[in-house]
């Protein structure tokens, strides 16, 4: 049986990444400040998560049979990454879909300017 962490952690980023492909196609994919502050938020994820969840005097302790077990640096749990991934991605593809519309909203001719 697959874990149920592991289950609802995919499941998480392929709906973020659908949406942005297929509803909302704000273009964030396609801008370098998007990966440069998902690598940021990535790297303070690992301090502040591997800080939390370190084996050797866990804060945060995870039910073994909810996820992968697969652990990488500072005994992270992979999957905390890819939540940390559809959390962050949906918040800017939000914010940036927000502001591309905002901004053809401002450039489209209204019925006053006729």
């Amino acid at each position: 049986m697959i874990p149920e962490y592991t289950v609802m952690t995919v499941a998480g980023m392929v709906l973020v990444i659908a949406l942005e492909l297929f509803v909302f196609r704000s273009g964030i994919f396609r801008r370098a400040q998007y990966w440069a502050a998902l690598a940021i938020c990535l790297f303070f994820q690992c301090l502040v998560d591997g800080w939390l969840t370190k084996l050797r005097d866990p804060i945060v302790v995870y039910n073994p049979g909810m996820f992968s077990g697969i652990r990488v640096p500072f005994d992270i749990p992979i999957e905390d990454f890819g939540f940390g991934f559809a959390m962050i991605t949906s918040v800017l593809m939000l914010w940036q879909w927000n502001l591309n519309r905002r901004s053809a909203e401002a450039d489209s001719p209204t019925e006053a300017d006729g």
